[in-house]
Protein backbone atom coordinates (compact mmCIF):
# COMPACT_ATOMS: atom_id res chain seq x y z
CA UNK A 1 0.00 0.00 0.00
CA UNK A 2 1.38 3.44 -0.91
CA UNK A 3 2.23 6.08 1.67
CA UNK A 4 -0.48 8.56 2.63
CA UNK A 5 0.08 12.15 1.61
CA UNK A 6 0.21 14.88 4.24
CA UNK A 7 -1.95 17.96 3.64
CA UNK A 8 0.81 20.57 3.38
CA UNK A 9 -1.40 23.48 4.47
CA UNK A 10 -2.21 21.67 7.71
CA UNK A 11 1.44 20.68 8.25
CA UNK A 12 2.44 24.35 8.20
CA UNK A 13 -0.25 25.35 10.72
CA UNK A 14 -0.13 22.61 13.34
CA UNK A 15 2.63 21.08 15.48
CA UNK A 16 2.73 18.23 17.93
CA UNK A 17 3.51 18.92 21.59
CA UNK A 18 5.65 16.73 23.82
CA UNK A 19 2.59 15.08 25.33
CA UNK A 20 1.16 14.21 21.90
CA UNK A 21 -1.44 16.97 21.67
CA UNK A 22 -1.73 19.05 18.50
CA UNK A 23 -1.04 22.77 18.95
CA UNK A 24 -2.36 25.68 16.88
CA UNK A 25 -1.91 29.43 16.73
CA UNK A 26 -4.76 31.73 17.72
CA UNK A 27 -6.69 33.81 15.20
CA UNK A 28 -7.30 37.61 15.19
CA UNK A 29 -3.66 38.62 15.71
CA UNK A 30 -2.70 39.68 12.20
CA UNK A 31 -4.10 43.19 11.67
CA UNK A 32 -6.28 45.98 13.14
CA UNK A 33 -4.39 45.61 16.41
CA UNK A 34 -4.96 49.22 17.50
CA UNK A 35 -8.57 48.42 18.50
CA UNK A 36 -7.59 45.43 20.63
CA UNK A 37 -6.47 45.69 24.22
CA UNK A 38 -2.90 44.85 25.25
CA UNK A 39 -4.19 41.99 27.40
CA UNK A 40 -6.07 40.48 24.47
CA UNK A 41 -3.08 40.78 22.13
CA UNK A 42 -0.80 39.16 24.70
CA UNK A 43 -3.15 36.18 25.02
CA UNK A 44 -3.38 35.83 21.24
CA UNK A 45 0.41 35.39 21.06
CA UNK A 46 0.27 32.06 22.86
CA UNK A 47 -0.60 28.83 21.13
CA UNK A 48 -3.61 26.67 22.04
CA UNK A 49 -4.57 23.01 21.87
CA UNK A 50 -6.80 21.74 19.08
CA UNK A 51 -10.25 20.64 20.27
CA UNK A 52 -11.17 16.94 20.40
CA UNK A 53 -13.69 17.22 17.56
CA UNK A 54 -11.08 18.79 15.27
CA UNK A 55 -8.46 16.16 16.21
CA UNK A 56 -10.41 13.52 14.27
CA UNK A 57 -10.28 15.64 11.10
CA UNK A 58 -6.57 16.40 11.55
CA UNK A 59 -5.68 12.71 11.91
CA UNK A 60 -6.56 12.34 8.21
CA UNK A 61 -4.75 15.51 7.20
CA UNK A 62 -1.59 14.74 9.18
CA UNK A 63 -1.15 10.95 9.13
CA UNK A 64 2.51 11.03 10.25
CA UNK A 65 2.38 13.80 12.86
Amino acid sequence: MPKMKTKRGAAKRFTKSGTGKIRRHRAYHSHILTNKTTKRKRRLRKSADVSRSDMKILKGCLPYL
